[in-house]
């Protein structure tokens, strides 16, 4: 299973992550775009063995929001520059998480596998892999 290098925007936070097959699930949910600043985030689904952070470990913030299930959702991020490591959306099980894709070496030739929220993607954007109106069927 191939590994992959990230950090956040600072530097202050790196980590490696193993992926199955490398790809970017979109997320068009407004807490994402709100937390991105963008119309999307770019994203994966993994099992949190397959995460290492390497540097930083010790001082990464994190907060918590109320998901779209009602459950809370902890967003663990890099204090100096805020970039946003991984989430742990707690609905999907204590051993699952959501990395950050757009933070990994190489991402830029990943390809789009899905996207979530479709019914959230601002007007003017494309539809680019299969789309779910909201998170995918569990």
């Amino acid at each position: 299973m191939p590994t992959f290098n990230g950090k956040c925007h600072c530097g202050q936070t790196e980590w490696t992550v193993q992926l199955d097959e490398p790809s970017h699930v979109l997320c068009h949910c407004g807490a994402c775009k709100t937390v991105s600043g963008g119309e999307n985030t770019f994203n994966t689904i993994v099992p949190k063995s397959n995460l290492n952070v390497t540097k930083g470990k010790d001082n990464i913030k994190t907060y918590t929001y109320t998901g779209d299930s009602g459950n809370p959702v902890h967003c663990y991020y890099c204090p100096n520059c805020t970039s946003h490591v991984y989430h742990h959306q707690t609905v999907m099980g204590d051993d699952t998480i959501v990395v950050r894709t757009a933070l990994l070496d190489g991402s830029k030739d990943f390809p789009v596998g899905l996207e979530i929220y479709g019914k959230d993607r601002l007007k003017w954007q494309p539809e680019m892999a299969q789309t779910f109106p909201a998170a995918p069927p569990a």
